[in-house]
């Protein structure tokens, strides 16, 4: 069978041996939990519950009326502590719920089973992701629900599942393919009926020869399901790049997904519309990997949302020695961390802990103009071009030469031998170019 794969990318160690073949732990909850109200890509939530109200597991405590935004579930049950400002993976303070555990998992009695597929309407389905507050669970965060409605003028011809995790060290996505194929191949058959396709493929790097052998076994029994083989590269498991390597569209300058007719979801997000079709619970548990250098015991654990970073690491042992830099998601794309008292929320694909010989930053030096930088490149940018102009604050220019659809993958900066702060000077150009052109509209 044929390989697939796209122009660029870069290869990385994947690191991925300590935790690959290692069965999914299930973490017990802890004494208290955070639900940060912002836990996706749009709207924030507002509390739908007050200090000192008694909570059941499965129970919304949050939701917003916007369009582009997901509500919140509680997943435990026990009692609000405190509706407050905390501390945010994303280094920002956001108000949270705060819950004490009961430590009885009392389940709410709006949690039921949706029904058999076949008598579920498509707006139905789409109502029911919905309300289970699902987002893509790659890290981005975008809600589901959104993504499964397209504009009427936009023709979906392809659904993809991202079976790649081409980030180094991060093996969430392998385990559940291993250990919840059922739940895969059923995600998918619901987002199919939901877009009315007959096709659906499950884009998986041959580096998972195991998973991909469980999941061609389980789409065998279906009809319209296709594994399909992707080359073990870096970014390979970026939307635009694995759509133009499934289907051959490429997503124009600009453009989404939907532009071209497809539509690219996570494996753990389908296994979470799964089971809000076939139990009725919302996303109340994410799998996170727990590795790198620093970590005692590197694994895959089942997370309640709201877990503080501190109980994985506990877990895991502790570390090895003082960590210099703790990532959540992956050392590619991830967000540095200062504090282990964070909650986990629904983007936390990993967690990963590094020691100071692995992660020192060496000296930045003048570029040499190689061109290392444009192989690498997945989106054909010119980046030594977007960094120049970054350091010089020129966003005209750095527009004119396409920074917006950088997807800041990181691997231009990864195979500089000048050590240039690439990526993060043109992630810097790229927000400053957006946010200039979203306060233009409003003015």
């Amino acid at each position: 069978m044929k390989i697939l794969t796209f122009k660029g990318g870069i290869h990385p160690h994947d690191n991925k041996t300590a935790t690959a073949s290692v069965d999914i732990v299930t973490l017990d909850a802890p004494q208290t939990l955070i639900f940060p109200m912002q836990q996706h890509i749009g709207a924030p939530c507002e509390p739908l519950v007050t200090v000192g109200e008694q909570v059941k597991m499965g129970q919304k405590i949050a939701d917003s009326k916007a369009f582009i935004s997901a509500p919140i579930h509680a997943s435990v049950s026990g009692k609000v502590i405190a509706i407050e400002p905390v501390l945010h993976p994303s280094g920002s303070k956001v108000m949270s719920v705060i819950i004490e555990n009961d430590g009885l998992d009392t389940v709410h009695e709006s949690i039921a089973p949706k029904g058999d597929l076949s008598a579920l309407e498509p707006k139905e389905i789409v109502e029911i992701v919905r309300e289970a507050g699902i987002v893509g669970m790659g890290g981005a965060g975008f809600p589901t629900s959104v993504k499964l409605s397209p504009p009427p003028d936009k023709k979906i011809n392809h659904v993809i599942i991202n079976g790649a995790e081409c980030e180094p060290y991060l093996t969430s996505d392998h385990r559940v393919m291993l250990e919840e194929p059922e739940d895969v191949i059923a995600g998918l058959k619901i987002i199919m009926k939901v877009l009315g396709l007959d096709k659906g493929y499950i884009g998986i790097e041959v580096n998972k020869s195991d998973a991909i052998k469980v999941m061609e076994q389980h789409a065998a029994k279906e009809k319209g399901i296709e594994v399909v083989r992707l080359q073990t590269k870096y970014p390979q498991g970026a939307e635009k790049q694995l759509i133009q390597v499934v289907t051959g569209e490429e997503v124009p300058s600009g453009a989404l997904p939907a532009d071209v007719g497809a539509i690219v979801n996570n494996i753990d997000t389908c296994t979470a519309i799964a089971r809000a079709v076939k139990t009725g619970m919302p996303l109340i548990r994410r799998i996170v990997t727990v590795s790198g250098s620093a970590v005692k015991e590197p694994r895959n654990y089942s997370v309640r949302i709201g877990t503080p970073f501190k109980a994985l690491f506990e877990k895991s042992g502790g570390f090895r020695e003082d960590p210099f830099k703790i990532v959540m998601g992956g050392p590619m794309m991830g967000i540095a961390q200062f504090s282990i008292d964070v909650p986990v929320v629904k983007g936390t694909s990993g967690l990963l802990a590094f020691t100071e010989k692995e992660v020192t930053l060496q000296p930045e030096g003048p570029c040499i103009r190689c061109g290392k930088c444009l192989d690498a490149c997945p989106m054909n940018l010119l980046p030594l071009y977007l960094n120049a102009y970054a350091v010089k604050d020129d966003l005209d220019k750095a527009e004119a030469y396409h920074a917006a659809d950088c997807i800041e993958c990181g691997s231009c900066s990864y195979v500089c031998p000048a050590k240039r702060h690439l990526v993060q000077t043109i992630r810097v150009a790229k927000q400053t170019i957006i946010a200039n052109k979203r306060a233009a509209a409003k003015s």
